[in-house]
């Protein structure tokens, strides 16, 4: 048995907080008009969960009900969690972009209760199919006023106040649904001491953080990794701003000014793609000094990693830093200390430019199962690459009996205090990632250095043979292609196969720049006439038929893989398509991972022409 550090359990989290950081601000809304955040307090955010709480418990909510939340991030989500907890509930969070027969088996399978509704509009999208779900006794609007709104459930707590409940360790806090790739999504069952150890374990990683830590919000808190870092912050009686929207993301960085930033690498690419595009279109002093910066980084930190140093190399980074790295700070709130990925692996290029500009960039690694966190690069213990040494409390083992004979890797299994209690009402599922002694197995492969630092080499799922018998792991190539500032996505296929194939869906923003530089023909004046006329989807779905960009994107992935793959890695024929990878079309996971056999079964036809050329 575990021993779990208190408080472990969210409710004495939260009031050990309120206690001792009342006026200080703990979440903060965007003011659109007034272009600022506007915040809640500790205390008066703890006034609002006792009456939501109490609002509940009139409900007829109590130990062990489910209440259930389609909700983006926003104060009001915040609160009805903890309000929940206090109750002794377990919460089931959906997101709001997601389709309407997943909303129906969550709700179903979970048994829910009692359910949060962020807007009007997706109750409507919900209420044919609400009197069919036998355990639902309420819903609740969470905007507006009147009957059965979140606004009517805390009057009515306020008239009549319930006392908190503080649960047990083992007490099941959430129940997160995992947007598998493949099958219904399975019910996460995460304790209140699962999900308390990961904020203690987090604490011993990163110990001198303290309640005057910021964050911007931008991972959902229906992910679990979204949520560690609204309970994380709490503890800490820090404080953290929800962004408006993905696309408001570098407005909202600038306004909430934030100390720590939490993302998925795909953010951090994003940014550093970004800088090169306009520093590349910018040309002249500027990129001429950006360029310098970059290569000067490099060389100072290869002369440490020996022990030298090189004046005119530091001169260098100095000037560039001054004139340029510190207007890319600014641009990321000009506060940014540190800043922590996980979800995928890091490229270590991008990496080390985020070090060198002066924003440390911690890569960690966990799963729903784990609550999340397993290992993490910190402080005190980082190695650029890896995903870094268990966290406190937490073991990795690396079974090499799941894979091929001499690999050096292997299976990655966890134990701790912080793997799940299993998945809901799915006993074989669980059997079947449960060893014999209490550890979780991950699914994924990794291997261990001297030093303890774990790193991925794939996913056990994903990889396959070629017909020569070498194994791939498409994950990662798929991750190197999609950094080329050419690519919005790709997927690499080849299982059983001479070679891999690939489809691509091109960045048409980049792509249209490019077109539009090298003016490259692409037919008569009569068809580029046309060409114009057509809608944006039209003219993408016509430009990548075209030789000039095919030869194009083919020589920009594979030069960007080269050197770093084997030649059998490198696909050989590729797929070239104008419709995204999303959600909605079924191609994608809530949490962005590719569900490969939707996009196989869609694309078979292609494929197959390609393997019979």
């Amino acid at each position: 048995m575990y021993q779990f550090t208190k408080p472990d359990n969210i409710v004495e989290v939260l009031e050990k907080s309120i206690s001792k950081f009342s006026q200080r601000p703990y979440l903060g809304t965007k003011n659109v008009k007034l272009k600022q955040y506007d915040w809640i307090t500790y205390s008066d955010f703890g006034k609002r969960v006792d009456n939501v709480r109490s609002g509940l418990s009139q409900l007829g909510i109590g130990r062990d009900d489910a209440v259930g939340i389609i909700s983006n991030n926003s104060t009001d989500w915040a609160v009805c969690f903890f309000a929940a907890s206090g109750l002794g509930a377990r919460f089931v969070p959906m997101y709001e972009a997601e389709l309407i027969q997943v909303w129906k088996y969550i709700i179903n399978d979970a048994n829910v209760k009692v359910l949060f509704i962020s807007k009007k509009e997706i109750f409507e999208k919900l209420k044919n199919i609400i009197s069919s779900i036998p355990a639902l006794k309420k819903v609740i609007i969470m905007e507006g006023e009147g009957q059965d709104t979140l606004a009517d459930i805390e009057k009515k707590g306020a008239s009549r106040k319930v006392k908190s409940s503080y649960p047990e360790q083992s007490a099941i806090c959430i129940l997160i649904y995992t947007s598998g790739t493949t099958g219904d999504p399975k019910g996460v069952l995460l304790s209140h001491g699962n999900i308390t150890n990961n904020v203690h374990s987090s604490m011993v990683s990163f110990s001198d953080m303290n309640e005057n830590e910021t964050s911007l919000s931008i991972l959902p808190w229906a992910h679990v990794f979204g949520l560690a870092e609204l309970v994380i912050f709490c503890n800490l009686g820090g404080s953290i701003g929800i962004v408006e929207s993905a696309t408001t993301v570098a407005e909202d960085l600038a306004l909430v000014k934030p100390t720590f930033l939490v993302a998925v690498p795909r953010v951090f690419n994003r940014v550093y793609d970004g800088l090169w595009t306009k520093m590349n279109e910018e040309g002249g002093l500027p990129r001429k000094l950006f360029v310098m910066g970059v290569e000067s980084a490099k060389k100072k930190r290869e002369l440490a990693a020996q022990g030298k140093s090189s004046f005119i190399t530091n001169l260098k980074f100095k000037i560039a830093d001054a004139v340029v790295f510190k207007k890319i700070r600014a641009k990321l709130g000009g506060r940014l200390a540190r800043s922590m990925t996980g979800s995928a692996a890091m490229n270590v290029e991008i990496s080390h430019f985020f070090w060198d500009i002066g924003i440390p960039l911690y890569d960690a690694y966990g799963l729903t199962e784990t609550s999340p966190g397993a290992t993490m690069n910190c402080p005190s213990k980082f190695k650029i690459g890896s995903i870094g040494p268990a966290m406190d409390k937490c073991r990795i083992v690396i079974d090499q009996s799941v894979v091929e004979p001499g690999a050096k890797d292997g299976e990655i299994i966890i134990y701790g205090p912080n793997v799940m209690q299993g998945y809901y009402n799915k006993p074989e599922a669980t059997a079947a990632v449960m060893t014999h002694d209490g550890g979780f197995r991950t699914g994924d492969r990794g291997r261990l250095d001297e030093e303890g630092f774990l790193f991925i080499t794939g996913r056990l799922k994903e990889q396959y043979k070629l017909e020569n018998g070498k194994y791939v792991f498409p994950v990662a190539i798929e991750e190197d292609i999609k950094l080329n500032h050419f690519i919005e996505n790709a997927m690499i296929y080849g299982e059983g196969h001479e070679f891999n194939v690939c489809i691509v869906i091109p960045d048409f923003a980049a792509l249209d720049k490019w077109d539009k530089i090298n003016n490259l023909p692409d037919g008569d004046s009569v068809e580029k006439i046309e060409l114009k006329s057509l809608n944006a989807a039209k003219k993408h779905d016509q430009m990548i038929k075209r030789d000039d960009v095919i030869n194009f994107l083919t020589n920009e992935i594979t030069n960007t893989l080269k050197g770093k793959y084997g030649a059998y890695e490198i696909p050989k024929k590729f797929i070239f398509i104008s419709e995204p990878f999303t959600l909605d079309n079924g191609m994608l996971t809530q949490t962005m991972k590719l569900k490969r056999r939707v996009v196989v079964e869609k694309y078979k036809d292609q494929i197959s022409a390609l393997y019979s050329k």
